[in-house]
C-alpha cells in the first residue's frame, strides 16, 4: 500500500469530479471532501457559505504503476474549466475554485509543468487560474455526498452536469477507463 499516492483536486462540484475519477484505471479510492480552508472539519452547509475558505474537492488515492500523476491531471483539465475564477458553470464561490492540492513535490512539479505547457499551447484561449498548493486541512465530506452520482444518476444535476463529464472522460480517455 505504500506505493500508493494521494492527490486532491478541486474542479467545481465534487459530485461531478468524483463521478469521473471512480471510473479511472489505477485510481484505487475516491473520496469527496473539503480542503485548504481555515475551519476544522466544516459541514457542507458551512462550506457553501464561502466563508470557511474550503474548496469542494476529491481525494484520489492512486497507483503510479497504473496511472501517472500527469494522466490524472490531463483528465482534470479536460473535465472542468480551469480559466474561471471561483466558479464552474452555475456553481459560483471560492468553494468551486480550480485547485490541485499536492502531497509530494513531484506532483507539484508535474502540475506546474502541465499548466505551463497548456498555457504555451493556448489550450484554453484564456489564462489558467488553477491554484497549485500543498494539501492542507482536509476532511471527508458527509456520507450522503460520497458516491453521489452512482447513487443518484437520475437526479437533475447529475443528468445535466455530471453525466456529460463522465461521457467526455470516456470518449477522450477511453484507454484509462475501468
Amino acid at each position: 500500500m505504500s506505493d500508493r499516492q494521494v492527490l486532491v483536486l478541486g474542479g467545481g462540484c465534487f459530485w461531478c469530479t468524483e463521478s469521473v475519477y471512480v471510473g479511472v484505471k489505477g485510481v484505487t479510492d475516491v473520496e469527496s471532501g473539503y480542503s485548504n480552508g481555515h475551519v476544522k472539519q466544516p459541514s457542507y452547509e458551512a462550506v457553501c457559505t464561502g466563508t470557511t475558505g474550503h474548496n469542494e474537492v476529491v481525494r484520489l488515492e492512486y497507483d503510479p504503476a497504473q496511472i501517472s500523476t500527469r494522466e490524472i491531471l490531463e483528465i482534470f483539465f479536460v473535465i472542468h474549466d480551469p480559466t474561471t475564477l471561483n466558479r464552474q458553470g452555475n456553481d459560483v464561490g471560492t468553494q468551486y475554485r480550480s485547485g490541485i492540492y499536492f502531497t509530494t513535490p513531484q506532483q507539484a512539479e508535474v502540475a506546474r509543468d502541465l499548466i505551463d505547457e497548456l498555457t504555451g499551447d493556448k489550450a484554453f484561449g484564456k489564462p489558467i487560474v488553477t491554484e497549485v498548493v500543498p494539501l492542507d486541512n482536509y476532511s471527508a465530506a458527509e456520507a450522503y455526498h460520497q458516491d453521489f452520482f452512482e447513487r443518484n444518476p437520475n437526479q437533475g444535476y447529475c443528468m445535466m452536469v455530471a453525466a456529460p463529464k463522465v461521457a467526455k472522460f470516456r470518449k477522450t480517455f477511453a484507454r484509462l477507463a475501468k
